[in-house]
């Protein structure tokens, strides 16, 4: 079994909670089914926000799925590159798995899809 990086993206339309929340949620709805992710395998995720997100931290979204309750979860800011993607999270699952590299099914959603175009092919 080896650690693995799961990475995801979406964007949100306003800077409020239910927005943020809500977005993160589909994110990692398709993250957990795409990859048949079991909590217990989860070593930690990592979240990133654009400096435009300030209503609410995206990681509260974990503690809705059963069994992520311990799963050490730390929420960031993203850089703030000119010309990056605004209203953006990112996720970075770390999960113990025996899936190779080529077998892990990244998810960018929405405007996301632009930073990872060859995973949308």
């Amino acid at each position: 079994m080896m650690i693995r990086g799961i990475r995801g993206a979406t964007t949100f339309e306003e800077d409020n909670e239910f927005d943020v929340i809500s977005s993160t949620k589909q994110l990692v709805e398709q993250l957990i089914n795409q990859n048949e992710i079991e909590p217990g395998n989860v070593a930690s995720v990592f979240i990133s926000a654009t400096t435009d997100l300030t209503s609410t931290f995206p990681a509260k979204t974990l503690r809705q799925f059963s069994g992520w309750k311990y799963v050490p979860v730390m929420c960031m800011q993203e850089l703030a590159v000119p010309g990056g993607l605004s209203q953006c999270v990112r996720i970075m699952i770390h999960y113990n798995t025996d899936k190779e590299q080529d077998e892990i099914k990244h998810v960018y959603l929405k405007k996301a899809v632009s930073l990872r175009p060859d995973l949308n092919e």
